[in-house]
């Protein structure tokens, strides 16, 4: 029997198909109950007993040298089938649908893709900021009602440390460290204790620009805001600056822009009047560029800052700012396409 046993072996070892049904064949001839294999494991009642050992372990080794044999054949006539990696062609496509940025993504990255045209660096700093930085360097004395301005969070454990209320705190740290000329931008987010509603939350993203160097003007400050908001809002859009009042910058003034659903005309969105506030800008005031360093007799410059919620808002016709912040697929998926 172990005879027949190592013949089977060898002839195994040797089978070859030209088709599936051709292995499939095979694995009938030599597998099933009633095949070559199964019926030696009949015959192994007859085997005398000090032989069962031995018989046995081969007739094992047959059944695996076959069952591997027969499946390696099956599976090579499969990969043939459905190609190299095994997929089964047949099945429909898997259909992967594309993201898009969000909104204040695409617009912060608008607003500095313009500056940066004009030779507007990119700075940022840190959210979690000192009490000098975010007011006392910028012209806001320890009692001075503009401290009010801007309700803040603090962290308890040390007043003096507090969520940053602006992005000008990046201005201060960038003027403690560079000397002019300075031309920068500085995006980020910001934090104020306000009640959160449809025109205000607690938290939203600001883009501020410096410029500081010899000779300024307010007439160059004028001409790269409206620059500026032509690129941003259409070559037709016009700007109207009114005078206004911040700690750090004087004169200081807020800029509107015409409106482009109705040309200026008057509507809904604008309230009737034409125009859309959309940020606030200055000199920069000498007390500011001395207080960080800078010969206030020889540099001047100015400064700007835009809400990016507000400049989406009115980019993209939506009312309630709270959408910027729920993460509501339906409403995303509205710019997946806005790259």
């Amino acid at each position: 029997m172990l005879d027949k046993i190592q013949s089977l072996i060898d002839e195994v070892k040797a089978l070859q198909a030209k088709t599936a049904e051709d292995a499939e064949s095979l694995r009938i001839k030599y597998l099933s109950k009633k095949g070559a294999i199964s019926a030696l494991f009949d015959d192994f009642k007859q085997v005398a007993p000090e032989m069962k050992k031995e018989v046995g372990m081969r007739l094992n080794e047959l059944k695996t040298v076959a069952t591997e044999k027969i499946n390696s054949l099956k599976e090579s006539f499969a990969e043939q089938q459905n190609g190299a990696t095994g997929a089964d062609l047949s099945l429909p496509g898997t259909s992967y649908v594309c993201g898009g940025r969000h909104p204040l993504s695409v617009v912060k990255n608008d607003i500095i893709e313009i500056f940066g045209r004009l030779g507007f660096t990119v700075a940022e700093g840190p959210e979690v900021e000192d009490d000098y930085h975010v007011f006392t360097a910028l012209n806001f004395p320890l009692e001075h009602p503009a401290r009010d301005m801007q309700d803040t969070f603090f962290i308890n454990t040390n007043p003096d440390i507090l969520l940053r209320t602006h992005t000008s705190s990046v201005q201060v740290r960038v003027m403690e460290k560079q000397k002019p000329p300075i031309r920068a931008v500085f995006p980020g987010r910001v934090f104020r204790n306000e009640a959160i509603s449809a025109r205000a939350h607690c938290i939203f993203h600001q883009v501020e620009g410096l410029y500081v160097a010899k000779n300024v003007s307010f007439a160059d400050l004028k001409q790269t805001l409206l620059y500026f908001a032509k690129e941003m809002f259409g070559p037709d859009t016009q700007i109207r600056l009114r005078p206004s009042y911040f700690p750090f910058t004087e004169p200081s003034a807020e800029m509107d822009v015409s409106c482009s659903l109705c040309g200026g005309k008057g509507c809904s969105v604008c309230k009737g009047t034409g125009w859309l506030e959309i940020l606030g800008c200055g000199m920069v005031d000498p007390a500011v560029l001395e207080a960080n360093g800078i010969d206030s007799k020889e540099y001047s410059g100015f400064a700007f800052g835009m809400g990016v919620e507000r400049i989406a808002m009115l980019r993209y016709q939506v009312k309630d700012i709270r959408l910027f912040f729920e993460n509501d697929v339906r409403f995303l998926q509205q710019f997946k396409s806005a790259y």
